[in-house]
C-alpha cells in the first residue's frame, strides 16, 4: 500500500481515540472507558506540547536556512561579479592575442616576400656575374684580335706601327675607342654589381629587423598567453567555487523544502490531534450518557428489587413471591453491544469479496493491509461499531495515497481498535459519527495511488499510525 509523501515522513503516531457507545456492559466497564479516555487525553496534550515544540524547533531550522541561503546567495553574487570581469579580461587578452597573430601572420608574410626578394637577388647577381664573365672573356678575344699574331703586342705598338701620322691618329682614336667601350662595360657591370650587393644588403636587413619584430610580437603573445592562462586559472577556481556555491545552495533549498514539509506534517498532526480532542470529547459525552443511563438503570433496578422484596415478605403464596423476584431482572446489557465472537474474530469482513493482495511483502516493500478485489460502487460495511475518527478525500492534502479513504475507531472488551478503508470512490458518514457493525459506510473506488478497483483494508491496535497495521486476518471473522 502505497502512502502521500508527507503521511510516509511524517510517520503518524497519534491514531484515533474515539469511543463506541454500545461495547460496555457495566457502569465499572464505563468508568474503565472513561479512564481510558483520560489517559489518552493525557496523552493528546503530551503530543501537542511536544509537536509545539517540533515545530518551534522545526521554525528555527527554517530561518536558520534561509539565513545561509542568504548569505550563500550574496557569496554568489559576489563571485559572479567576479567571474563577469575575468571573463572580461580573458576575451580581452583572446583579442589581444588574436590582434599579436595577425601581426605575426602579417610580419611572417613581409619575410616570406623578403625570402623570395633575396633568392630573386640572388639569381640576378648570379646572373650579372655570368654576365661579367662573359664580358671578360669578350674583351680577351678583342684584345687578341687586336694584337698581333703570335706576339704580346701592346697598344703602343699598334701606334708605333702607323705609316703616317694621319694613320698614328686613326690608330691613336680607335685603341682609344676601343679602351673606353671596354670601360664603360665593365664599370657597367661593376656599378650594377654593387647596386646588386647593396640592394641584397637592404633587403637582409629589413629581413632581420622584420625577424626582430616578429620575435618581439611573439613575446608580446607568449606574454597574454600567460596572462590568459593565469585569468583562465582564475576563472577556473571562481567556476569551481560557484558550482560548490549552487551545490550548497540547491542541498539548503533541499532542505528548506523538507523542513517546510516537515512543518506541514506538524501542522497536520495539530490538525488531526484537534480532531482527536474532539473525538474523546464526543466519546466521554458518549460514555457519561451511558453511565448516567446504566445508573439509571441501576437504580430503577434496585427500587424494583427493594418493592419486590417487600411484596415478597407480604405475599402470602410461594408463586406471587416467585413472580416478584422475575420482574427484578438485576442488570441491563445495553441494545447496541457487539457480542464478542466465540471462537473466531471481532470483526466482520467489510465486503464479501475474493482477496486480491495479503499482509505480505509485496513489489520490493510491505503490504500493510489487504485488498478487496471489488468493482467501483461496490458497498462497503464497517468492520464494528464505532466512530468514524477521520475521512479524507483524494486531493485534500491529507493521506492522500490512500485516496478517498474512512477511519473508524472501535473499542471492544475495553481495547482500542482502528480500522481504515481505502480507494473509496465515495464516502457515506462524516467525522464524529458513530456507525454499527454491517453499516454501509463508503462505496469502493480506485482513488490515491491504486493501479485499479479495490478495496484496501487496515487493522491497528489502538492509535492508527503509518506502517504500524497488523495483519487483519486473525481479527476478521
Amino acid at each position: 500500500m502505497a502512502h502521500c509523501a508527507l503521511a510516509a515522513t511524517l510517520v503518524l503516531s497519534i491514531g484515533t481515540l474515539d469511543l463506541t457507545k454500545a461495547e460496555a456492559k457495566t457502569v465499572d466497564d464505563v468508568n474503565g472507558q472513561l479512564n481510558d479516555l483520560d489517559k489518552k487525553q493525557e496523552s493528546i496534550n503530551k503530543k501537542k506540547g511536544g509537536i509545539d515544540a517540533d515545530k518551534n524547533e522545526t521554525q528555527g531550522k527554517i530561518d536558520k536556512n534561509l539565513d545561509k541561503q542568504d548569505a550563500v546567495q550574496k557569496e554568489m553574487d559576489k563571485l559572479d561579479k567576479k567571474l563577469n570581469v575575468t571573463q572580461k579580461k580573458v576575451q580581452k587578452k583572446e583579442s589581444e592575442i588574436a590582434a599579436t597573430n595577425k601581426q605575426i601572420n602579417d610580419l611572417e608574410n613581409k619575410i616570406a616576400d623578403l625570402n623570395a626578394q633575396i633568392d630573386k637577388l640572388k639569381k640576378e647577381i648570379t646572373a650579372l656575374k655570368k654576365s661579367i664573365k662573359k664580358r671578360e672573356a669578350i674583351l680577351k678575344d678583342r684584345l687578341r684580335a687586336v694584337q698581333t699574331s703570335g706576339g704580346n703586342m701592346k697598344y703602343i705598338e699598334v701606334l708605333l706601327g702607323s705609316k703616317s701620322f694621319s694613320d698614328f691618329i686613326s690608330r691613336t682614336s680607335a685603341v682609344n675607342t676601343i679602351m673606353d667601350q671596354d670601360k664603360s662595360i665593365m664599370d657597367d657591370l661593376e656599378a650594377d654589381k654593387q647596386k646588386m650587393q647593396q640592394k641584397m644588403q637592404e633587403v637582409k636587413t629589413k629581413k632581420k629587423q622584420v625577424e626582430a619584430n616578429k620575435r618581439e610580437v611573439e613575446d608580446k603573445k607568449a606574454k597574454l598567453e600567460d596572462q590568459k592562462k593565469s585569468l583562465q586559472s582564475l576563472k577556473n577556481d571562481l567556476d569551481g567555487q560557484m558550482n560548490k556555491k549552487n551545490k550548497l545552495q540547491k542541498k539548503l533549498k533541499k532542505d528548506h523544502a523538507h523542513l517546510e514539509d516537515h512543518k506541514i506534517s506538524l501542522e497536520e498532526q495539530q490538525e488531526i490531534l484537534r480532531k482527536q480532542e474532539a473525538s474523546i470529547a464526543r466519546a466521554k459525552e458518549l460514555a457519561n450518557q451511558e453511565k448516567q443511563r446504566m445508573e439509571e438503570e441501576q437504580r430503577k433496578a434496585e427500587e424494583r428489587a427493594a418493592a419486590a422484596k417487600k411484596a415478597e415478605s407480604n405475599a402470602t403464596s410461594e408463586s406471587s413471591s416467585s413472580s416478584s423476584a422475575s420482574t427484578s431482572g438485576p442488570t441491563h446489557r445495553t441494545a447496541a453491544a457487539d457480542p464478542a465472537p466465540q471462537g473466531g474474530g471481532m470483526l466482520s469482513y467489510p465486503v464479501n469479496a475474493p482477496i486480491t493482495s495479503g499482509y505480505e511483502a509485496r513489489w520490493g516493500t510491505f503490504h500493510y493491509g489487504i485488498d478487496f478485489g471489488v468493482p467501483v460502487g461496490t458497498p462497503i460495511h464497517a468492520a464494528a461499531s464505532g466512530v468514524v475518527f477521520m475521512t479524507s478525500t483524494e486531493n485534500d492534502g491529507m493521506m492522500n495515497g490512500y485516496g478517498n479513504v474512512v477511519l473508524v475507531t472501535h473499542v471492544i472488551n475495553g481495547k482500542t481498535y482502528t480500522t481504515l478503508y481505502a480507494h473509496l470512490n465515495s464516502i457515506d458518514v462524516s467525522e464524529g459519527q458513530t456507525v454499527s457493525r454491517g453499516q454501509v459506510i463508503a462505496h469502493s473506488g480506485n482513488t490515491g495511488e491504486s493501479t485499479g478497483p479495490h478495496m484496501h483494508f487496515e487493522v491497528h491496535n489502538g492509535n492508527w499510525s503509518y506502517h504500524g497495521a497488523v495483519n487483519p486476518m486473525p481479527y476478521l471473522q
